[in-house]
């Protein structure tokens, strides 16, 4: 059974909602006086990913889109990964967004994954960008994506951190999910 094209039109459909979600969200927090900072590396993100989904499309087709040998493994990871994803959402609720957006009042979230992780959602599309490729042994796809993906996120979790340690009243400690 070929169950490339399932899986990419899911995932091409769950980015799609996600952005409407974040769009929503944006437009309330907007609303309760937020503002947004990390514009500049944004465009690079959205980048990256519209890469990924083309690479991911151009090596799947040059493998007639067959399922890699570890294609259980792979698979197994990623429904976890989404599990995750659906955690993240559910714990930031209306804060959740693809971009940094503070509002005025805003504590930092200490619950959920966070309470074991300080940016559960990067790991998980760190593990995206893995297992998705690699379902379809689609090797160069996997390396090129988490390549740039952690330049992305090199800057993106600076932006974040800095943002938060300028606006929380919650002491930097409380971030330290290490001694947890």
């Amino acid at each position: 059974m070929q169950v490339f094209w399932p899986i990419y039109i899911f995932l091409i459909v769950q980015r799609l909602v996600e952005l409407a979600i974040a769009k929503r969200h944006a437009v309330r927090a907007f609303a309760d006086g937020g503002y947004e900072v990390g514009q500049k590396h944004y465009k690079w993100m959205v980048s990256l990913h519209v890469l990924f989904f083309i690479g991911l499309l151009v090596e799947s087709l040059s493998n007639s889109l067959a399922t890699g040998v570890w294609f259980d493994l792979w698979f197994g990871i990623f429904v976890a990964a989404q599990l995750g994803r659906y955690w993240v959402i559910g714990t930031l609720g209306r804060y959740w967004n693809t971009r940094i957006i503070i509002v005025p009042g805003m504590r930092p979230v200490l619950s959920g994954p966070f309470r074991f992780i300080r940016h559960p959602n990067y790991v998980i599309v760190v593990i995206e960008l893995i297992a998705i490729p690699l379902m379809f042994d689609a090797y160069i796809t996997a390396l090129l994506a988490s390549l740039l993906n952690a330049a992305v996120l090199r800057v993106r979790i600076r932006a974040e951190n800095a943002t938060l340690a300028a606006v929380t009243p919650v002491s930097p400690a409380s971030f330290d999910h290490s001694v947890h």
